[in-house]
């Protein structure tokens, strides 16, 4: 007689996208690391989601609201990094960053951000980020400086490359948000983040207090990190320009696929 054939288990239907939340679902006592994030300008244009899909992480699709997904250009100055419980780094652990993210959900509903590039201006810390973390840092020349309520983030690549790939964006800082519009919430309140670490698919949580956000006015934006990254060139002004003056930021240790968290 013919063997029986093995039923094959049924694949686990995906999750619905978890809900958008101003404040984080969880805390996080035992964090793996420790930030601050500071001066914050979050630049968005609208994307379609078939544009970026090919760049995300394996078992992640784009997140969208109302068939529409986001390309977000952030620069920052990142205050005391900190590994586990430790005091953050003073000097190498502060620094000037520009990243290129996109917006990401994942089989089990887990709303995150995926990172492109990270632009930060300490070889030390990038070279730690690219090798121990697999994330795509790049170590750039790069400044912030305010005058009153006008912020202008600079930077150009040094490292790996494209060389030169640079940006240069000038803010001014407007009236405080009472309440996020829906977009808003969406474009930054993330609580995790999706990426590839050692060839596995992994979900890093993150916790922080809830945005103190600003409306700003783009006075200036050049730049060709969106392209860099391997995104077409954006059409038109950003859709949204955000400024917040930070955040302190703990990340969790890193959950696989399936929910499970590593040791």
């Amino acid at each position: 007689m013919p063997p029986t054939p093995r039923s094959q288990p049924r694949p686990t239907p995906p999750r619905p996208p978890e809900p958008v939340t101003a404040e984080a679902p969880a805390t996080i006592a035992r964090p793996l690391l420790t930030q601050c994030w500071l001066d914050l300008t979050f630049l968005h244009w609208a994307a379609d989601p078939a544009d970026v899909a090919p760049l995300l992480p394996a078992k992640t699709v784009p997140d969208t609201l109302d068939g529409v997904t986001y390309v977000g250009l952030v620069a920052l100055r990142m205050h005391r990094v900190g590994l586990l419980r430790l005091p953050g780094i003073p000097y190498l652990g502060s620094f000037p960053e520009t990243n290129v993210r996109l917006y990401s959900v994942d089989a089990h509903g887990r709303r995150g951000v995926v990172f492109l590039s990270l632009d930060a201006s300490r070889l030390l810390p990038a070279t730690i980020g690219r090798i121990g973390f697999r994330m795509p840092y790049r170590w750039s020349r790069m400044a912030v400086r305010r005058s009153g309520d006008t912020l202008t983030y600079t930077s150009s690549r040094r490292w790996p490359g494209p060389r030169g790939a640079h940006s240069r964006i000038t803010v001014r800082v407007g009236e405080r948000v009472e309440e996020p519009t829906e977009l808003e919430h969406f474009l930054t309140a993330r609580w995790g983040m999706h990426g590839s670490f050692f060839g596995r698919s992994m979900y890093l949580p993150n916790a922080h207090p809830r945005w103190s956000l600003h409306r700003a006015e783009v006075l200036d934006c050049s730049e060709d990190l969106l392209t860099a990254a391997g995104l077409p060139k954006p059409a038109g002004d950003p859709v949204s320009v955000l400024y917040s003056p930070g955040v302190p930021a703990r990340f969790g240790r890193p959950a696989r696929p399936a929910g499970i968290r590593t040791p």
